[in-house]
């Protein structure tokens, strides 16, 4: 047998550690000298003990542990447990990582709110155009919200294009729109440019995009992590410049490599000036088509990239989209951008 403070070695514990676990219940020494009160230990005791250090080292309160081990559970049944958790700790991890995204994000916003966009505001018409196009609903406008929706939306469409033969015709954009049920929840539109029939059997929709008189739009360059502060920055121009806005803003993808630094995007923001009134701003939001939408008109063409589809069938190659990301105005990647599937 080994001594309390041989056996503490051995086990890379503090003797401390071992007379509180006694004094609980949890880990009895396997013999006490009557005489000197000290405790002794087998060599075999090192097994239970390992399992409460791993218990207690993810999350298990000393209770829990104790009636863990009490249930005289398996190795393997112990080896699940511990998976178990610890695949709730990485989903912890992601979550605040995502977190500390968003507050990155927002601060250097903040210590953006003075920046000259690079490239300026332009006010161009948005010419109509046709798209094919998938639509969901998100609980929020918030990132978090949005990029499990628009993620996949454009995996599908992407998939359905390329399986109907339909080619795009212009660069893939994202707009939103308020539900009807005004319960702050968002419907997500991922779409592409294409020249094809509406109504026909494609697996999507195609509708046709109305002209939009005026909006104000900007270039962001890079990730779309990163997009908050062009966002705002186009908020400080109109507001200061006598518009307001009708609408949500419109993501379209200029540019798109495997690089996210690379990455060229154009922000839309249907415009009206103030002094048109409420009345000119409560009918065009009263139009959801009109009111979210932007067009892609002045938009360079550009070269897409290019990824593989996979199908039961066969693989397909298609063009990449628009991403956004928990940064805001385009999707992130986790976020990873939510257009990452569209890219």
């Amino acid at each position: 047998m080994f001594s309390i403070g041989e056996f503490a070695r051995h086990g890379r514990v503090s003797v401390r550690m071992l007379r509180h676990y006694d004094a609980i219940g949890l880990l009895r020494p396997a013999a006490v000298d009557a005489a000197s009160g000290y405790r002794f230990y087998q060599a075999s005791q090192l097994a239970e003990l390992n399992r409460i250090i791993a218990l207690k080292d993810l999350g298990f309160t000393l209770q829990q542990v104790q009636a863990i081990l009490a249930e005289q559970v398996s190795a393997a049944e112990l080896r699940g447990m511990l998976k178990l958790r610890r695949a709730e700790i990485f989903d912890r991890i992601e979550a605040e990582t995502a977190r500390l995204a968003r507050v990155e994000a927002r601060l250097l916003t903040i210590e953006d709110e003075t920046r000259v966009p690079v490239d300026g505001v332009i006010i161009k018409r948005l010419a109509p155009v046709r798209v094919g196009e998938l639509a969901g609903t998100a609980a929020s406008y918030e990132p978090e919200a949005i990029t499990p929706v628009i993620q996949p939306l454009y995996h599908e469409l992407w998939c359905l294009m390329a399986s109907a033969g339909v080619a795009p015709a212009g660069p893939a954009l994202a707009y939103y729109e308020d539900t009807p049920a005004g319960d702050g929840a968002i419907v997500v539109h991922a779409a592409v440019p294409v020249v094809a029939e509406p109504g026909g059997d494609h697996g999507f929709t195609v509708v046709d995009l109305p002209e939009v008189d005026s909006a104000a739009a900007i270039i962001h360059h890079g990730s779309m992590d990163d997009v908050l502060s062009t966002g705002q920055a186009l908020a400080r121009w109109i507001d200061a410049s006598g518009y307001r806005s009708a609408g949500y803003v419109r993501e379209v993808t200029l540019e798109h490599s495997e690089d996210p630094d690379q990455w060229v995007t154009e922000l839309q923001q249907p415009i009206i000036e103030v002094e048109r009134g409420l009345t000119d701003v409560s009918t065009r939001d009263h139009d959801p088509r009109r009111a979210a939408l932007r067009g892609n008109q002045g938009a360079r063409e550009h070269g897409r990239d290019r990824r593989v589809c996979r199908s039961h069938s066969r693989g397909v190659r298609v063009a990449g989209g628009p991403r956004r990301v928990p940064g805001r105005a385009a999707v992130p990647q986790v976020q990873r951008d939510r257009h990452d599937a569209a890219a």
